[in-house]
C-alpha cells in the first residue's frame, strides 16, 4: 500500500509588504482616500507656509530681485522695476509667497509623500525614509539656489548687455514668471538623485544600464539646459549643464550603492 507524500506549501519569501505590515492589502478605493489625506495636508502645510512668507514677502521680495538689480546697477540703469496695473504689486507678492510657501514646506510634503509610497516598501526599505527627506530637501532647495545665485544672473547679465542699445523696462510679472519657472525648473531637475535611487530601490534600473546610456543622459542634460535658460550664450547654458551631468554621476553612484547592498544581503541569507 503506497503512502501519500503532502509537499507542504511553498511560503513566498517576500511576502507583499502591506500583507507584512498590515495583515492586508489596500483597495482601490483606500489608495484614493490615502492619496487624497496626503493631498490635503500638502496643500494645508503649503498654505499655512505661504502666509507665513507673505509676512516676510517685502524682504523676500528684496532678497530674490538682486540678480536683476545687481545687473542694471553694473550697466548705470535704473533698478526700478515698472507695472502697468495697480493690483501687480500684490499679486507678484501673493506669488512670491506661495513660491517661498512650496521651499519652506518641502521637507513635510516630501515626508507625506513617503508615508504614501512606503506601503509598498519592505520593512528594511523603510529604513531609508530620514534620508530620503534630507537629500530631497536638500538637492530641491540647493537647486533654486543654485539658479537664483549662478546660473539666472549669468543669464541676464548676457540679455541686457546684448540690449544695451535699448532702454530696458521690465515690469514685475514678466520678470518674476521668468525668474520663478527658472528657479523651481531648476529645483526640480536636481531631484534627478533621488528619481534613480528609488527606480533603483524598485529594480527598473541598474548601474550598468544608467552607465550605459551616459552618453543620451549628457545629451538629454543639454536639451534641458538650453530649455531652461531663458538666454541662448553657452557660458549660462553651461553653468546649468555641468552640474546636471554632475548628477547624473552621482545617480549612477547612488544606484550602485542600492545594488550592492542588495546583493550583499542577498549572498549572507
Amino acid at each position: 500500500m503506497g503512502t501519500t507524500v503532502r509537499t507542504p506549501p511553498t511560503t513566498n519569501p517576500r511576502p507583499d509588504p502591506e500583507e507584512e505590515l498590515n495583515g492586508k492589502q489596500m483597495s482601490f478605493l483606500e489608495h484614493l482616500e490615502e492619496l487624497r489625506q496626503r493631498l490635503m495636508r500638502c496643500i494645508i502645510a503649503t498654505v499655512v507656509s505661504a502666509g507665513i512668507c507673505f509676512y516676510f514677502s517685502d524682504h523676500i521680495y528684496g532678497y530674490l530681485a538682486r540678480p536683476l538689480t545687481d545687473t542694471l546697477n553694473s550697466l548705470h540703469l535704473s533698478d526700478k522695476l515698472v507695472y502697468t496695473n495697480p493690483v501687480d504689486p500684490f499679486n507678484l507678492y501673493i506669488k512670491l509667497s506661495i513660491v517661498a510657501g512650496i521651499f519652506l514646506a518641502c521637507p513635510y510634503i516630501l515626508y507625506q509623500i513617503w508615508l504614501f509610497i512606503s506601503p509598498g516598501l519592505y520593512r528594511h526599505e523603510k529604513r531609508y525614509i530620514w534620508p530620503f527627506i534630507l537629500l530631497t530637501s536638500s538637492l530641491f532647495v540647493g537647486g533654486g539656489f543654485f539658479a537664483f545665485k549662478l546660473a539666472f544672473p549669468a543669464a541676464l547679465e548676457f540679455l541686457l548687455k546684448f540690449g544695451n542699445r535699448f532702454q530696458p523696462m521690465v515690469t514685475i510679472n514678466e520678470y518674476w514668471d521668468l525668474a520663478i519657472q527658472v528657479i523651481v525648473a531648476v529645483g526640480l531637475i536636481f531631484e534627478l538623485p533621488v528619481v534613480i535611487m528609488l527606480l533603483s530601490i524598485f529594480r527598473i534600473v541598474t548601474p550598468r544600464f544608467l552607465w550605459k546610456n551616459f552618453r543620451y543622459a549628457v545629451l538629454l542634460t543639454a536639451v534641458l539646459a538650453a530649455a531652461i535658460i531663458p538666454s541662448n550664450d553657452l557660458a549660462s547654458i553651461f553653468i546649468v549643464w555641468i552640474p546636471l551631468i554632475a548628477l547624473y554621476l552621482l545617480s549612477i553612484l547612488l544606484s550602485w550603492l542600492v545594488w550592492f547592498k542588495r546583493r550583499k544581503k542577498a549572498q549572507m541569507a
